[in-house]
């Protein structure tokens, strides 16, 4: 089963929320009106990161295309961005 990374970057999130209405397991928000990315880890650029099965690739395509400053990114197991 392939992996997928979910790339976020939080400081660019404006508080929409449509990240954690569709996928509520990978997404919360947060008191600061910004979403946290559940059980992901924050890297040395300040972004966040969290692997992902390809059973919750598509919940999660879903938040990143309803992101309106499209802030979350997907990767595949090469390390390329997915189409959205």
């Amino acid at each position: 089963m392939a992996k997928y990374k979910i790339v976020y970057d939080r400081e660019g999130c404006v508080g929409v929320q449509s990240c954690a209405i569709l996928a509520e397991q990978f997404w919360k928000m947060n008191d600061d009106d910004k979403a946290d990315l559940i059980g992901g880890t924050q890297r040395e650029d300040g972004k966040w990161e969290l692997e992902i099965e390809e059973a919750d690739l598509e919940k999660n395509k879903k938040a990143a295309i309803n992101c309106p400053v499209m802030v979350i990114k997907i990767l595949d197991e090469t390390g390329d961005e997915i189409p959205l």
